[in-house]
């Protein structure tokens, strides 16, 4: 019911919405008559902000066009290598015309950058993405609003998310591969290549989880407390909705993510409320600069995907509550998911000093569990200064992360295919 009452709010709001931009034009357009008159530049401030607030955000695009690699400008075009109901492999193809570019391009390592499924979407790593084309051939999980699903396609449980991480690393080609996994997705695609591991199947050549709730009993922050605080049954009863007769996935159960959006908000206010507000004197100001950096922040914020209700449950009981992956406990398809098989696939875990959503250690938490892996396979690293964000986007991410994780995919061997 709350779903279908957001809706009918929105659908009341829009028509003063669609005002609120008008207006803030009209008043800050040199050639409208209202941009003269007196207080004009706070009036259309404070539309804007209004229609900002209000507005629906829509999912945002990687945009990345051109990259420089080998010394070349070389365009980059999307192309999606499979599409599944819930999720699709995308690749971003670099192109170029010049015979050595062209075998340099070749020879690079190949990556599948695995995007959370938490509420943002895989956008949210453009930067990540971006810095990664310069010296690799990319692939990302570009997971699917759940209510843009047809609730015909069936239910999507984390059993089907690692099913999905399996399917899209052969369809790659564990080989010569290299997964990088950011936040949620370090669980499953630590499931995923211990599963393919104990089947004897060949994995990837290195796996780099970055920021992830391995073992969330350490270090334990308001996200995990959240988890362990409430029983199961409060998640299925109070953030579980239909999905309105709107959209095509009428009827599919979700967590919606404008619950997960005023979750976040809730997690700092005082933060979004200055940001905002700067936003704001900015616009008075005619700071142009710093009023687009906060459109174009909150452009990739504000956009978040409703996400299926079996795959969220599943995830607060096994990883957050149970802990079945830390405790040798957690079975997929009847298997288990057992790290302790992984012999061949080089570990790589990143955490930040100061990251509020997974504390440290619960990443390098991987290292006690894939006992068979030799210890010279395996790094670990702490950045200084970082939160959850900075150790995939940003300055740190470019300048301190990114030359360690080239680095050590380098040191694991492996070409492009």
């Amino acid at each position: 019911m709350l779903y279908h009452l957001h809706e009918f709010q929105r659908s009341l709001m829009s028509p003063f919405i669609a005002f609120s931009d008008a207006a803030a034009k009209m008043y800050s357009q040199p050639s409208s008559f209202l941009s003269r008159v007196p207080g004009a530049a706070r009036i259309s401030a404070g539309y804007e902000l209004l229609y900002r607030v209000g507005k629906d955000y829509e999912k945002p695009e990687f945009g990345i066009r051109q990259v420089e690699a080998h010394g070349h400008v070389v365009p980059v075009v999307e192309i999606a290598a499979l599409e599944k109901p819930f999720c699709r492999l995308l690749r971003f193809k670099r192109f170029s015309d010049d015979p050595d570019t062209i075998a340099a391009l070749k020879d690079d390592p190949v990556v599948l950058v695995v995007a959370p499924l938490s509420g943002h979407h895989a956008t949210l790593l453009r930067d990540t993405v971006r810095t990664l084309l310069k010296d690799h051939k990319v692939y990302i999980t570009d997971w699917i609003d759940a209510r843009m699903v047809p609730a015909s396609a069936g239910p999507f449980h984390l059993d089907d998310y690692v099913d999905y991480l399996r399917e899209f690393m052969a369809t790659i080609g564990a080989k010569d591969l290299h997964v990088i996994s950011v936040c949620q997705p370090t669980v499953p695609v630590l499931a995923a290549v211990s599963l393919m591991a104990s089947a004897g199947e060949t994995t990837p050549r290195s796996l780099t989880l970055m920021g992830g709730p391995i073992d969330t009993r350490k270090s334990p922050t308001k996200v995990n407390d959240l988890a362990t605080t409430k029983p199961l049954s409060w998640f299925q009863h109070t953030v579980i909705h239909d999905v309105p007769r709107n959209y095509p996935g009428h009827r599919r159960r979700v967590y919606p993510g404008f619950l997960q959006h005023a979750g976040f908000i809730a997690m700092n206010p005082s933060r979004h409320f200055s940001s905002h507000w700067d936003f704001y004197q900015d616009l008075v100001r005619g700071d142009q600069d710093d009023a687009a950096e906060h459109r174009k922040f909150y452009d990739e914020y504000n956009a978040v995907l409703d996400m299926p209700a079996e795959y969220y449950l599943d995830t607060i009981r096994i990883v957050f509550q149970e802990h079945l992956l830390p405790r040798g406990l957690w079975h997929v398809r009847g298997a288990r998911v057992a790290p302790e098989a992984i012999v061949d696939t080089a570990l790589f875990t990143i955490e930040g000093e100061l990251d509020d959503i997974s504390g440290l250690g619960q990443t390098q938490a991987a290292h006690d569990l894939t006992t068979n892996l030799k210890p010279t396979r395996k790094r670990h690293l702490t950045v200084e200064g970082a939160g959850h964000y900075g150790i995939f986007s940003g300055r740190r991410w470019r300048e301190v992360v990114y030359p360690k994780v080239r680095e050590f995919i380098r040191g694991s061997g492996g070409g492009g295919q």
